[in-house]
């Protein structure tokens, strides 16, 4: 039996009744639910117009009930149930507490986005996946006590779709934030990727880095060469990710030198229009 079930509603589930309030009374009611370790939500029906807070709530007052699940998902829907940036998340203040064997925590979505006071001593992976990531899920992640975390995969998004912040905030989450075990570190996601690899490139964690995740943005040939001169500093990492990136041929051939497993793939092309040069992070709206 597998390991991960997804618990979902579609149109016309919405449409009979089902929503948020009903979502963990129904996945309590699965007989296959307690041999799972890995819970997914997708979409709870109405992800543009209802928060998944009733959810969060479930779980919590529930948490006996879930004490089995070490690896959440909330939030994993395509664009055709809900774009990205539409869908309406909650408030995670409590989880912390309530889950204190979860393991791995995947959000998707940051409108209305709260990660409260994070304080959790087992949890080892979070990512945050959307088209902008505001400034106070930032600083809570700074202010973060995650000893044991492995993995931090955050898409950092657009300024239309809810980034507020700069290439300095960034720098000041990873110059401030304490993971002393970080393994797995993934700036991505950006339109000015370029500037967020230098700023990870000069970052405190990339002596222990094992995989760096740059992917997802608007990489040019100006991060490559940081990428080409630096990353000699540092045997321990053992993977680059840049996938969905700018970089000419050249750039890729120069990378491609590097003594570790790269990842290239997705090369585009800047589009000029009226004299301005177009790039495109792969997930905004």
């Amino acid at each position: 039996m597998e390991n991960t079930k997804k618990y979902s509603y579609d149109y016309d589930q919405y449409e009979s009744g089902k929503g948020p309030a009903t979502m963990v009374e129904d996945i309590l009611a699965d007989p296959e639910f307690p041999g799972r370790s890995e819970l997914v939500i997708g979409c709870w029906g109405s992800a543009y117009e209802d928060s998944c807070q009733e959810i969060l709530d479930g779980i919590v007052e529930h948490s006996a009930e879930f004490s089995h699940i070490e690896r959440l998902f909330v939030g994993d829907m395509d664009y055709e149930e809900c774009e990205v940036s539409w869908i309406i998340q909650g408030d995670y203040s409590r989880l912390w507490a309530a889950m204190p064997q979860l393991k791995e925590l995947t959000i998707k979505g940051s409108c209305d986005l709260e990660l409260g006071e994070v304080c959790h001593e087992g949890l080892e992976s979070l990512t945050i996946i959307c088209g902008g990531l505001p400034s106070n899920v930032i600083l809570a992640i700074q202010k973060a006590k995650l000893p044991n975390l492995k993995k931090l995969l955050l898409y950092i998004g657009v300024e239309n779709y809810g980034f507020d912040g700069d290439a300095d905030m960034i720098r000041t989450l990873l110059a401030e934030a304490d993971f002393p075990k970080l393994k797995y570190l993934g700036i991505a996601d950006s339109e000015i990727q370029d500037e967020l690899a230098e700023v990870v490139l000069d970052c405190k964690f990339m002596g222990q880095l094992e995989t760096l995740d740059l992917s997802c943005g608007t990489l040019s040939d100006k991060g490559a060469a940081l990428l080409v001169e630096k990353l000699p500093a540092y045997p321990n990492i053992q993977l680059l990710d840049i996938h969905h990136h700018y970089l000419t041929d050249a750039a890729v051939e120069s990378l491609g030198q590097l003594p570790i497993e790269i990842d290239v793939s997705d090369q585009n092309e800047a589009e000029v229009y009226r004299g301005e040069v177009w790039m495109n992070a792969i997930l905004t709206e």
